[in-house]
């Protein structure tokens, strides 16, 4: 029972319009969080992620809605966020704020934004062997959050990283995401295009910060 993952969508409509298509066959979608922020189309975003995904954990974008304040040293997330304050409906809004900050997967992995314990942490590639102390019994954990795509293996655990959708920051422009297959504990790794030109135009005629966009064109 193959699962598409997918992570830190951020807004970018194209991005997760192009994922989606690229995905393989797989028997359910789930989200690591971040589905709104930076990228101009919050409100698409959330609607889509609700048709496709059978589960989604909160990340800090999706927690931090009415607050955008509190981005205030990050000019792009602060205004990221005044734009999904502004376009989301009630309704989006409320279920963003209700989101779990974990769910199980396939009866086994752990699925969380950012770190199992601590909040708002990140967790980069170089860290993953520090995660198995957080689980226990369980096959694995899929995280978010660093936007930077990677996997890895400590003592029979898996711990991956699918990458962001919509903002990656690992080096590469293309969209990230990854598909893990539960029953031999494996997961591979995806990247696919898609017309980043486009968004970076969307970005530059809004109100939104143009390294908003310019960012995108070297996945950082």
């Amino acid at each position: 029972m193959p699962i598409g993952l997918i992570s830190d969508i951020h807004a970018n409509l194209p991005a997760l319009e192009a994922v989606l298509a690229d995905m393989p066959p797989v028997d359910t979608v789930v989200c690591a969080g971040d589905v709104v922020g930076y990228n101009p189309w919050p409100a698409e975003c959330v609607e889509r992620v609700r048709e496709v995904c059978d589960a989604v954990v909160q990340g800090n974008h999706d927690r931090n809605v009415e607050t955008p304040h509190r981005y205030r040293a990050n000019r792009m997330a602060e205004a990221g966020l005044e734009l999904a304050k502004a376009e989301l409906s009630a309704t989006q809004r409320e279920w963003l704020s209700d989101l779990p900050r974990t769910a199980t997967l396939a009866e086994e992995f752990l699925l969380v934004h950012d770190h199992p314990e601590h909040q708002d942490k990140y967790v980069y590639p170089g860290e993953f062997p520090t995660l198995r102390r957080y689980l226990d019994d369980r096959a694995g954990v899929v995280i978010g959050h660093t936007h930077v795509q990677h996997e890895a293996t400590v003592d029979n655990r898996l711990i991956v990283n699918p990458g962001s959708v919509g903002q990656p920051r690992d080096g590469t422009a293309g969209a990230a995401y990854a598909v893990l297959h539960p029953e031999d504990r494996s997961v591979d790794l995806h990247r696919t295009d898609y017309d980043v030109d486009g968004v970076v135009s969307r970005i530059e005629g809004s109100d939104l910060p143009d390294g908003t966009g310019t960012r995108l064109l070297d996945g950082r």
